[in-house]
C-alpha cells in the first residue's frame, strides 16, 4: 500500500484487519454462551404491538460453523493476499501486476495489426482508412478527455484540428509529445513589466499583434515594455516553438482573449501539463495515434479534398 507515508500507518491497517476479524469471532463465542430462557409457549417475553411476541429459536448450528469458516477463511485469505497495511501476501499478487499482464497479453494480440503501420511514414499512415480508424479509437481513449472528441479543444487544451501548434505540427514532433508529454510554464511577469497600468498597456500592444480589438494609445505605450515578453515571444511575438511559447499573432488564444484574460496571464502566469503516454501506449500505438492526430490538420497524400 503505497500511499502510506510512514510505517506506523501500515502497522495500524494490519492491526485493525486483526483486531476486527477477532471481535467477530470474540462476539459469535459470547453469543452462543448465552442461553435465554423461554417462556412456557417458547417466546422470549418480548411484546411488540400488543401481540406479536419473538420466538425463542436460537440460530441452526450450520449457520454458525458457516461464521466461523468464513472467518477462518479470512484469515487464510491475508496470509495469500494483500490486505495487512504494507504486507504483500505469500502469493505475491497485486491488481497493478494483473493490470499489467492483461495489457501485455493484449498488446502481444495486437501486435500483427499495428506491424503492418510501422514500417509507412506518419503521413502515409494518415490516408490509410483502417490506420485511421484505429488511430480515432485511441484518441477517444486516450486523448478526447481533454481536447475534446472532435480535437478542437477548450480553454487551457489545444484545439489539434487546426494547424496550430505549441511545440511544432510534424508527425515527429506529435510522436514526441505523445510519448514523453509536455509541460509549459509562463512565470508572472507583472514585475519585469512594471506598473499595473504597464501590465495593460502590455495587453493592448499583445492583442495589436493580432489585430484584435484594442486601444492603440495604450498599444503603442506597451510596445517598449513588451521587451519583457520578448525573451520567450520574439521581439516579433511569434513564439517560440523550442520553449513551446505561443505566437501571439495569430489570434489564436489558449487561455481567454481580451484584455482581462492577458492581464491575468501576465500577473499570474500559467502551468500547463499534459501527462506522457509512453506507459500506456505502445510505440507502435503512438507511431498511429501521431498519424491521426497530423492528419486532422493535414491533407494527407493521395486524399481526397
Amino acid at each position: 500500500m503505497s500511499d502510506f507515508i510512514t510505517p506506523s500507518w501500515s502497522l495500524y491497517v494490519a492491526g485493525m484487519t486483526v483486531a476486527s476479524i477477532l471481535a467477530c469471532l470474540i462476539l459469535l463465542w459470547l453469543t452462543a454462551r448465552k442461553k435465554i430462557v423461554g417462556a412456557d409457549d417458547n417466546t422470549t417475553g418480548h411484546v411488540f404491538d400488543e401481540d406479536i411476541r419473538e420466538g425463542n429459536n436460537p440460530m441452526p448450528r450450520w449457520w454458525m460453523w458457516l461464521f466461523v469458516a468464513t472467518i477462518v477463511f479470512s484469515f487464510g485469505y491475508l496470509v495469500a493476499y494483500p490486505g495487512l497495511g504494507s504486507y504483500q501476501g505469500e502469493l505475491g499478487w497485486s491488481s497493478r501486476a494483473e493490470y499489467e499482464a492483461e495489457v501485455d497479453r493484449s498488446n502481444r494480440e495486437l501486435a500483427p495489426l499495428y506491424a503492418q503501420f510501422t514500417a509507412r511514414k506518419p503521413e502515409e499512415v494518415a490516408g490509410d482508412p483502417q490506420a485511421m480508424a484505429i488511430g480515432e479509437r485511441l484518441f477517444m481513449n486516450n486523448c478526447a478527455q481533454c481536447h475534446g472528441s472532435d480535437a478542437r479543444g477548450s480553454k487551457g487544451f489545444p484545439n489539434l484540428a487546426d494547424g496550430d501548434w505549441l511545440h511544432g505540427g510534424s508527425p515527429q514532433k506529435i510522436a514526441e509529445t505523445i510519448k514523453g508529454g509536455r509541460q509549459g510554464a509562463m512565470p508572472p511577469m507583472a514585475a519585469a513589466v512594471g506598473s499595473a497600468d504597464d501590465v495593460r498597456n502590455v495587453a493592448h500592444y499583445v492583442l495589436s499583434l493580432s489585430n484584435s480589438p484594442h486601444d492603440s494609445v495604450r498599444a503603442q505605450l506597451g510596445k517598449s515594455k513588451f521587451t519583457a515578453c520578448a525573451a520567450c515571444h520574439g521581439m516579433d511575438g511569434k513564439g517560440n516553438a523550442a520553449l513551446g511559447a505561443p505566437n501571439l499573432t495569430d489570434d489564436v488564444w489558449l487561455h481567454g482573449w481580451g484584455e482581462q484574460a492577458i492581464v491575468a496571464m501576465i500577473n499570474n502566469g500559467k502551468t500547463n501539463v499534459m501527462p506522457a503516454q509512453a506507459g500506456k501506449l505502445t510505440d507502435a500505438q503512438i507511431h498511429v495515434l501521431a498519424s491521426y492526430v497530423w492528419g486532422l490538420s493535414n491533407r494527407p497524400p493521395g486524399t481526397k479534398p
